[in-house]
Order: C-alpha cells, then structure tokens, then sequence
C-alpha cells in the first residue's frame, strides 16, 4: 500500500484569507485562540488511525502555544513551517520574506530543538512572479517546498507545474525539492483531491476516488492537506457576505467524520518520510533522473543541524517520481542551473 502524505496548516481561524476578507479584520489581537484545542483533535484523530503527518505551523502560533507543538512532536510527527504571521509571499519583497521566513524558523525551533527543513506558503502564494523565494528558502536551510497547488483557482494555482515531487531549485550543489499539493488528472483537467475546502465540499467519494486513481493507476503518493479550524463547530461566525461565509464554513460539521474515513482507508506520513522512501531526498544527495535511477546533488544549505540528521535520512533507493518541471512552466532565473 501507498503512503501518502498528510499536512496540517496550524493556523487560527481568523488566520484564513476568506475569513479575513469577509470579517474586515486582519489582525487576531482580539479574536479567541481556538488552535490549542483543535490540534489536540487532530492529534487524537491521527493516533486512533496509526497516521503520522507533517504540521506546518506559523512562527507566532509556536510562540503562544509551545506546549502544543510540543506534542505534535512528542508524538512523531514533523514539524515545518508555514512562515511567522501568515501573510502571503506576493505581498512581500524577497527581504521582508526572508526576515519572515528566519522569525518563523527559529521560533519553531526554539520551540522543538530540531531543524525546520520544510516550508508551505500560506495561501499558497509562492507563483511564477515569487520564484526568487526558492533560492532564499534553501539559503535559510529548507530542503522542501509544499507550495504549488497546480489547479485553476481564483486566488492561487499553477494548473501547469508538476502534480509530483521534483527539484524545483537548484543553485550550484543545493537542491530543493517541491510537493504538491495532491490532484488527480481527468480529461485534460487537474482535479483537487488534495484536502482543504474541496474535501469539506465534495461528497467523501469523490476524494476516495481521487486518491485510490493516483494511488493505483499512477502509483504515487498524494499530498493531503487540511487546517484544525475546518473541524471546529463552535468557531466564532461573525457578519461576512454569504460567499465567503459559504467558503470558509461549508462542510465543516461533517469534516472530523471525513477525515476520520479518510484515515482508515489510506497510509499516510510525514512528508519527510513520504519524500525518503521514494528517493527524493535532497538531504541524502540522491533525486532520481527520467530513467528512475538516482543520481547525486548533494544539499550543502544552512541547518541548525547537518541535513541528514534532519531529514533522519538511511540510503533509500528511488522508486518514482520522474516528474520534471517543464522548461516553459519553470524557466530558470539568472543565476539558477536548470536541472538536466
């Protein structure tokens, strides 16, 4: 069987771009906290079906509530970063991103006392305008991005990069490797399997029929998403339109029970170990070429530990994943080698 991987955005309610732009309100100074308690949800919910995951959590959410994260990684789970306030990477100039992204990773690892190697954009907003955030991200000790979505959306999206995991960036030996977010192609057309308000909308077979086809028919992992609000009945609901009410609410009453189902028809991981056992580990220099044998890169970024200690890396052999970024979706930068 498969392992796919499963994520969870540890962010607030009042964090969501729908919620925000629907309550008029930018800033949680005055909201309640709700995170706590609805990661401890999930974290009962992941251990009841033996799955493991990756928690992307925001640098201000390991502040307030260390204890929490704390647990996601007492109980096996990886911890990555989801950025330090949750504001989007097209909002901010390559300086202010990195000062972003260095707040968020040492608050988290203050927090764990482990290196933060994976990072997920909040909104996913790293587009093609955004790629210099690539070679910032592996300059400040990342190993993976979990960023693209490639459907047609009205706010993000990528309809034309890679549905798998590949080297998105490589400068001279660094290399960081991209997962995204899981689709299942029909007809020409990415279909969002993947989580997030899709599963909340979508009847639960549509997602099983999603991920049993990449599954079996593409024999590859799918990158599963959610966040511990979508769980969360007694959420706040304060007056917005009724469009981004529908968005941010929708499904929300029947989402444990989902997920729930979700977790006892598939395997699910880390991203780190789903990334491992299919050879795609920049940490141990080994990605795999078109023929699906693997060949050296070597990591050599920045890391409160050695790479392969945070990665917790073994010499894995490739399997897959020969997925290549297309010259005209992923044009390289000045400065960037393009992968061959």
């Amino acid at each position: 069987m498969i392992t796919n991987a499963l994520s969870v955005d540890v962010e607030e309610h009042y964090h969501a771009e729908i919620f925000r732009r629907g309550a008029g309100t930018v800033s949680g100074n005055f909201l309640e906290s709700r995170v706590e308690r609805n990661v401890d949800r999930l974290l009962a919910l992941f251990s009841i079906h033996s799955a493991k995951a990756t928690f992307f959590v925001l640098g201000e959410v390991a502040a307030k509530h260390p204890q929490s994260i704390r647990r996601i990684a007492a109980e096996g789970h990886e911890v990555a970063s989801h950025g330090d306030r949750h504001e989007c990477v097209h909002q901010q100039s390559p300086s202010e991103f990195r000062a972003d992204l260095r707040r968020a990773k040492q608050r988290i690892e203050d927090v764990v006392g482990t290196a933060v190697v994976g990072y997920r954009a909040p909104n996913f907003s790293i587009g093609r305008a955004q790629r210099w955030a690539y070679q910032i991200l592996l300059e400040e000790g990342f190993l993976y991005d979990s960023s693209s979505h490639p459907i047609v959306h009205d706010r993000y999206g990528q309809p034309t990069a890679p549905r798998f995991p590949y080297e998105i960036w490589r400068q001279n030996s660094a290399t960081l490797v991209e997962f995204p977010i899981g689709t299942a192609r029909v007809f020409g057309w990415n279909m969002p399997i993947g989580g997030g308000g899709y599963f909340r909308l979508a009847p639960f077979a549509y997602t099983r029929w999603g991920v049993e086809r990449v599954n079996s028919a593409e024999g590859r992992p799918v990158m599963f998403y959610l966040h511990p609000w979508e769980l969360d009945t007694g959420q706040p609901r304060p007056p917005m339109p009724w469009r981004h009410a529908f968005r941010h609410y929708v499904g929300v009453a029947k989402q444990a029970e989902k997920l729930s189902a979700l977790l006892s028809r598939f395997r699910f991981g880390t991203a780190r170990d789903v990334l491992l056992s299919y050879g795609m580990s920049p940490a141990t220099g080994r990605t795999p070429d078109e023929s699906g044998n693997t060949r050296s890169t070597c990591a050599g970024v920045r890391s409160k530990q050695p790479a392969t200690a945070a990665f917790n890396t073994a010499r894995v052999s490739s399997v897959g994943f020969r997925s290549r970024p297309s010259k005209s979706a992923l044009a390289p930068n000045p400065g960037q080698s393009e992968t061959t």
